[in-house]
Formats: structure tokens, C-alpha cells, sequence
């Protein structure tokens, strides 16, 4: 990745990018607490579709959200390769399953592209920005929009 020189260090990003379907999303590394593998959720009566359930995550519930699923996408079927990815949304935990964790990306503002509009407020409502990388397009997903009740939280 070429960089100019005049990019300093403290301007820089860390994300950390994974695949869900054919896409590649990426995560502030700083929202990023724990990857860990699959490991089959208990579902919950009456909760959104793309909520999996909730896992022990050490004596803690976790809820787990098909990331696929909200994003209007088909469902992840889940694999030996599957991750979840628990990231932080103000005080609260919430565990991202995806298809695999690809890289740590670090970037720097200019990198970041706004999200284009197609027509609709949904693409842009989970979308950050995009970040275009050699030949790579990589959606940056802004967490604390990812459910609604911890909306919030995050401010």
C-alpha cells in the first residue's frame, strides 16, 4: 500500500475486515473485543430474524446477529470457517457471526469514500463509507447502528 510521506502514524485507522456472502465489511479495530469460532447460539422467542440467539461467553449472554441477515442479505450458513466477531457498542456486547476474518486493514481518512446513494436511505443506514484497497472495495459497517435499542449507547 503507498502512502505519503506526509501521513502521519496518529492519522491513521486500524480495521479489521471479514467476508459475509461475497462481500467484504470491515470494523473499527477499537469497537473489536474478542474473534472467536462458531459455536451454535440458543435462540430466543420473538427476537428479529437475523438475531441467531445468545451464546456463555465466559458467564456472560451474548447475543449473536446473522451480520448477513441484517444486512438484508441471505442468512450465513455456518461453517468450520465461521467466526464471531464480539464487538463493543457503548456498555454493551453483541457477537457478529460472518463467514471469515480476512485482515487488519489501516488506512488513512482520504482512503474513505462516501457511501454512494442508490436510491435508498437502507445502504447507507449500516454503511460508513468505503474504502477502496488494490483491487478490493471494502464496506466499513458503522456498529452502533446495527440495532436499534443499542442506537443509543453509542453516543
Amino acid at each position: 500500500m503507498n502512502q505519503p510521506a506526509n501521513i502521519g502514524a496518529s492519522e491513521r485507522r486500524e480495521l479489521t475486515s471479514f467476508w459475509t456472502g461475497e462481500q467484504e465489511y470491515c470494523v473499527d479495530i477499537m469497537s473489536v473485543r474478542e474473534i472467536r469460532g462458531w459455536s451454535a447460539a440458543t435462540p430466543l422467542p420473538q427476537s428479529p430474524n437475523y438475531m441467531r440467539g445468545v451464546i456463555n461467553l465466559r458467564g456472560a449472554v451474548l447475543p449473536i446477529m446473522d451480520l448477513a441477515e441484517r444486512l438484508d442479505l441471505p442468512p450465513t450458513q455456518p461453517s468450520e470457517r465461521s467466526v464471531i466477531i464480539v464487538v463493543q457498542v457503548g456498555e454493551r456486547l453483541v457477537g457478529l457471526l460472518v463467514d471469515a476474518v480476512s485482515d487488519i486493514l489501516s488506512i488513512t481518512p482520504d482512503q474513505i469514500q462516501p457511501t454512494p446513494d442508490v436510491g435508498c436511505d437502507q445502504s447507507k443506514a449500516f454503511i460508513r463509507g468505503l474504502i477502496t484497497i488494490d483491487d478490493r472495495m471494502v464496506s466499513e459497517i458503522a456498529v452502533e447502528r446495527l440495532l436499534p435499542d443499542l442506537e443509543g449507547l453509542a453516543a
